[in-house]
């Protein structure tokens, strides 16, 4: 089928995740623009249908549902996913790479013109550092988990998928935070507060952060620049532009909640050791939740993990709108309100 010509007044947009966190700034980003927005989640989202976003209830790993959700739309933001260190392999196939194909699927038969993936720099994983490495890196090995390995694959499919009547691309933020934020702040401070978190390695690793309105600008950015080709079949790296020390980060947020500190340290080998200890123990025994440490997060923790964004800013004029200190102003304020 061949695309629509987009306008303003016509345009229809999908969010897959549009009830996540990322999803939701995305959706309102959408919104603000005047376009008319679908979301397919598997929750209610009682929250997006009072702004007039269209609700769709559905599994992304159901293809019918993926093909109702894409019908009648000109564009999709492809966020949702399943994000994590542990879990059986199907948990992440069928959320990541099954989905994906399902939503690619109906935007060629439904004659959608672009596509925004949401990507993560945990494709390129290979348990090295990275320091200010690009986008030529080749796609990851030795992936330790299901999430990088399925999000890599699926990746790979969006891109090649890119063709002149369906224009896609990938951006790969990294550590989203802000306020609202359901997983990385409140995961480290329930785990301060248990005494269960250690600094890993020599405390000195740089990590890339992104603050989730700037994530969301970005996929606007990339969205609008698709137009023109300019960022189809691409990939891109986006943060907040400055890397931080990680335990120096995750510290200083502390202090400023109010919360403990961390101060025990692991080295590295170690901990890479008990981690890879406590996956057999989990995997063996099939015990519930996730270990307190695996090998992957042990690299996460002690390594660095750091990328260029000049391309994003040269393809789409991709630049920080939130600080990194205006971010944390803000996430301190909204949690003195809990």
């Amino acid at each position: 089928m061949a695309a629509r010509r987009l306008t303003l007044a016509t345009m229809q947009v999908l969010v897959t995740g549009g009830g996540g966190f990322l999803g939701s700034h995305v959706v309102e980003s959408l919104l603000g623009r005047g376009y008319a927005v679908r979301s397919l989640g598997r929750s209610p989202q009682e929250a997006l249908a009072a702004r007039g976003v269209e609700v769709i209830r559905g599994d992304i790993a159901d293809a019918a549902a993926v093909d109702k959700a894409v019908s009648g739309t000109d564009a999709v933001f492809h966020v949702a996913a399943k994000a994590g260190f542990w879990g059986h392999r199907d948990g992440y196939e069928k959320p990541n790479v099954l989905g994906t194909r399902h939503v690619l699927k109906a935007c060629a038969k439904h004659g959608v013109s672009r596509l925004v993936y949401t990507s993560t720099p945990s494709v390129v994983f290979t348990g090295e550092s990275f320091a200010g490495a690009d986008e030529s890196l080749p796609y990851g090995k030795n992936w330790l988990c299901h999430y990088p390995e399925t999000k890599a694959v699926a990746e790979r499919e969006v891109l090649a998928a890119n063709r002149e009547n369906l224009r896609t691309c990938a951006l790969r933020p990294h550590l989203i935070w802000g306020v609202g934020d359901p997983h990385i702040v409140p995961r480290i401070v329930a785990r301060a507060r248990e005494g269960k978190l250690r600094i890993v390695g020599d405390g000195s690793n740089r990590v890339d952060i992104t603050h989730v309105k700037n994530a969301a600008r970005a996929h606007l950015q990339a969205f609008d620049a698709l137009e023109s080709g300019v960022t189809a079949g691409k990939a891109y790296f986006i943060s907040q532009g400055e890397p931080v020390v990680l335990w120096d980060w995750i510290n200083g947020l502390l202090e400023r909640l109010g919360e403990p500190q961390i101060t025990r340290r692991l080295p590295f080998a170690k901990a890479y050791k008990v981690g890879g200890v406590l996956e057999w123990v989990y995997r063996i025994f099939r015990l519930k939740g996730e270990p307190p440490m695996t090998r992957f997060l042990a690299i996460q923790f002690a390594h660095d993990h750091w990328y260029d964004i000049s391309a994003a800013r040269r393809d789409f004029g991709y630049e920080p709108e939130v600080s990194t200190e205006q971010g944390l102003d803000e996430l301190v304020e909204d949690y003195g309100k809990g």
